[in-house]
């Protein structure tokens, strides 16, 4: 049953606790900020697999793909009660045993995204450190990648334990500022400086490999998944209406399109054929781009956190599914579900008294799983292209497409007028395609490892 309409705001009246302060500038500055993120980095490596004109289309295409499963979530926004929608009460609503899935989506995605900053981390820091303190033979610790993987451990792990992480708000700031800076520095190196003697060659129309293609064009997903924030959005609009989420959807992804493709093209433009997968990493030593590598790092380090928290919650929510489900025995009491929090924001902001929250050993005992298992995959997994490729083709497919599409079959097919109907049909065909693209590219993956 549709609790909203669409064209207007939600018919039930809002709870005066709750005050929605969301206008479209802050939400486009919000959803860019989660879009905008690791990927950008790995959008030249993107475009050498692909070819020029190819990986620009892909990354065109992918950010469509992704704008419509966002539309979706927008219109699917509509059939939860008045400013309560997440993709857990949208699952209870339509299909309870996938909530489930959608945890596990979002355990996988999250904790793919922590291992990739640990992995830029160790590519950047080592980098810095030379360039601007060039240790002697002594002290050759210091720019080895698994020394600043390790030593990230003095911030991540303090602020991976804290239940509340309302300091770390001011992360949105810095990784716009870091972000911004990039691709500065990428654009400018691109036009002003001599780069024919050093530029390797470059393919305009044809890929090397059709391997390469279909390996790769999981990166461009993860690149724009940002799904997991929407319904956040959504509920914090002011005037919470389908015209004003298509206004914030539209022009989220069209910028944050466009500054991949800038990064994307100038980059590999700029270095060719032997162009890697950290950007940043390809720029000869000086202080410009020591500058960029540090603010990188310092940026991932601080929103470690951000990603272990959503993580966490997802992982005790799947235990208890499968404890109520009769997989897992309580010995000691019956567990109590707990609501999870519908976005990586609610976990910086939470709601205080919320039923069913973690004992504080299971806690303790679930974050170090996470934090000891991120390290490990962390210093084993060099590759930041190959993990994010496998972010993409798992996490990012599942949350992007299957579940936005699944949703919009489900409810919006429920009582849709016939002008409306294609929406039906398209969220399936949507969920399909994420299908589709999650078996090939996780095939492709795995097969080039073996």
């Amino acid at each position: 049953m549709q609790y909203g309409s669409v064209h207007s705001e939600p018919l039930e009246p809002v709870s005066s606790a709750y005050q929605a302060t969301g206008t479209i500038m802050s939400s486009v500055i919000n959803l860019v900020n989660t879009i905008v993120g690791a990927g950008i980095l790995a959008m030249p490596f993107a475009l050498r697999q692909n070819s020029l004109f190819l990986g620009v289309f892909l990354i065109l295409m992918s950010g469509a793909l992704s704008g419509f499963g966002l539309f979706l979530q927008g219109r699917c926004a509509f059939y939860a009660p008045a400013r309560q929608a997440s993709f857990f009460a949208l699952a209870s609503q339509t299909y309870p045993s996938l909530s489930v899935i959608f945890d596990i989506a979002i355990a996988v995605k999250c904790f793919g995204v922590g291992v990739s900053y640990l992995i830029i981390v160790g590519d950047l820091m080592p980098q810095v450190v030379q360039s601007l303190f060039n240790p002697g033979e002594n002290t050759q610790f210091v720019v080895s990648r698994e020394f600043w993987i390790l030593a990230s451990v003095a911030i991540v792990v303090p602020l991976s334990y804290l239940r509340k992480i309302d300091s770390l708000k001011y992360t949105s700031l810095v990784a716009l500022i870091s972000v911004g800076y990039l691709i500065v520095l990428v654009v400018a190196y691109y036009l002003f400086t001599d780069i024919s003697a050093t530029r390797a060659p470059i393919s305009l129309f044809k890929p090397a490999r059709v391997s390469n293609v279909l390996s790769c064009f999981p990166i461009i997903v993860f690149a724009f998944t940002c799904h997991q924030n929407m319904f956040s959005i959504v509920n914090e609009l002011q005037h919470r209406t389908a015209a004003n989420i298509n206004r914030v959807v539209a022009t989220s992804i069209s910028f944050s399109a466009f500054c991949y493709c800038l990064v994307g093209v100038t980059g590999y433009l700029s270095f060719g054929n032997i162009v890697s997968g950290n950007i940043v990493s390809m720029y000869p030593s000086s202080i410009a781009t020591e500058i960029a590598r540090f603010c990188i790092a310092f940026m991932v380090v601080l929103s470690y956190p951000l990603q272990c928290h959503p993580c966490r919650a997802s992982l005790d929510h799947t235990y208890s599914w499968f404890q109520s489900s009769g997989f897992v025995k309580s010995l000691a009491h019956k567990v109590s579900w707990s609501r999870l929090p519908s976005s990586e924001e609610e976990m910086v902001h939470p709601t205080s008294g919320q039923p069913g929250s973690m004992t504080t050993t299971r806690f303790g005992i679930v974050t170090t799983i996470i934090v000891v298992a991120s390290y490990i995959t962390a210093l084993s997994v060099e590759s930041l292209e190959l993990m994010l490729a496998f972010v993409g083709s798992t996490g990012s497919t599942s949350i992007s497409f299957i579940l936005p599409g699944l949703f919009a079959y489900k409810l919006i097919g429920a009582d849709a007028s016939n002008s409306e109907d294609w929406l039906k049909w398209s969220g399936l065909a949507l969920c399909l395609y994420g299908v589709l693209v999650m078996i090939v590219s996780l095939g492709i993956n795995i097969y080039l490892l073996l």
